[in-house]
């Protein structure tokens, strides 16, 4: 997977509110709710729906399936 695909893919979101899936370390695995406020060249901005904390992603989150976004 292409990362200026992904890019534009994440761009096409944003403003909308979407589902994420993170695997982190130690294989804990975070679901929450959010919608894409801003993105850049290498990070995006998600803005968390129940708490209106931030959190950024690398594109290669989602190449590395880090991130998974469901509708």
């Amino acid at each position: 997977m292409n990362v200026d695909k992904v890019r534009d893919e994440v761009k096409s979101k944003e403003g909308k509110i979407l589902h994420f899936k993170f695997n982190g370390s130690r294989n804990q695995i975070v679901e929450f709710d959010g919608e894409i406020i801003e993105t850049y060249h290498s990070i995006f901005v998600v803005k968390l729906v129940d708490d209106n904390n931030i959190k950024s992603f690398s594109y290669s989150d989602l190449i590395t399936s880090s991130l998974e976004i469901m509708k």
